[in-house]
């Protein structure tokens, strides 16, 4: 049984820092992709950041130059570093990890391993 489980949310004032942090068990980050998505009341769950299987890591235009993606392997812990923290910001946070097709071989193309989230909420 595969748990993803982020950490670090919390309430900051605009123009703050936070860094989110996602733990995993029975799961090794790193065999396919992975990445971070928010979803703010009464708006769809839009990705924040992702390292894909094969390419470079992806940033939307609106966290792009605010946000760092990164994975610690010998932990394996994958964070969100989020610096210059803006209202908008303001959402539930999910981490997320890709995995093996059932024989092993290669990746699913989606995210299959969602944690519960946890709530970022900024301030002025």
């Amino acid at each position: 049984q595969v748990q993803l489980t982020e950490s670090g949310g919390g309430s900051v004032q605009a123009g703050g820092s936070l860094k989110l942090s996602c733990t995993a068990s029975g799961y090794i980050f790193g065999r396919c992709g992975m990445g971070w998505y928010r979803q703010a009341p009464g708006k769809e769950r839009e990705f924040v950041s992702i390292i894909p299987v094969v390419g470079a890591t992806k940033y939307p235009d609106s966290v792009k130059g605010r946000f760092t993606i990164s994975l610690d392997n010998d932990k394996n812990i994958l964070y969100l570093e989020m610096s210059s923290l803006k209202i908008e910001d303001t959402a539930v946070y999910y981490c997320a990890a890709g995995d093996f097709y059932s024989g092993g071989w290669g990746c699913v193309p989606d995210f299959v391993h969602w944690g519960q989230g946890t709530q970022v909420t900024v301030s002025s």
